[in-house]
């Protein structure tokens, strides 16, 4: 994919809708110093080329009993496709698990899953991610404390 030309304008209404992506057109463009009419047509252009996804709410784990952070390494049984193929389905089926990367080094792969407790993580950890047929291990660390957290790239 092709890295999209973003010009000083294009950068502003990225940086806005990074903070709030519940402005209204007219107010997004106030914000980035731009007509309503330039500004949607920007907006539109930015979701054509991928650039922007679909606007979406972050949701405070506190309230919904999902506070506990667990970064867990899966180190695979196997790296044959096929193997790889149902861990990742398993990944893209479990809701509990909210970042799964394919990692270089010593472990296959890096999830970060959150858990009501660690009870909660113990029932997932035991009877779904190491029953996996492809897991042949798995090590876990629970976080402590979220430093920082954001969703916003840098423009």
């Amino acid at each position: 994919m092709k890295c999209m030309d973003l010009d000083n304008v294009d950068r502003r209404i990225l940086e806005q809708l990074q903070v709030d992506a519940s402005l209204s057109n007219v107010e997004l463009a106030e914000r980035v110093n731009s007509s309503a009419a330039s500004c949607w047509r920007r907006v539109k252009a930015l979701e054509a080329a991928g650039v922007l996804g679909p606007p979406v709410r972050l949701l405070d784990p506190v309230s919904l009993a999902r506070s506990v952070n667990v970064i867990c390494n899966v180190r695979m049984r196997s790296h044959a496709r096929e193997a790889r193929r149902a861990f990742e389905n398993l990944v893209c089926e479990r809701k509990e698990i909210l970042e799964c990367f394919s990692m270089s080094g010593d472990w296959d792969y890096l999830l970060r899953i959150v858990a009501a407790d660690v009870a909660d993580y113990e029932r997932f950890l035991m009877s779904v991610l190491l029953d996996h047929p492809s897991v042949g291990g798995a090590s876990s660390h629970f976080a402590l404390s979220m430093t920082k957290y954001t969703t916003a790239l840098p423009i």
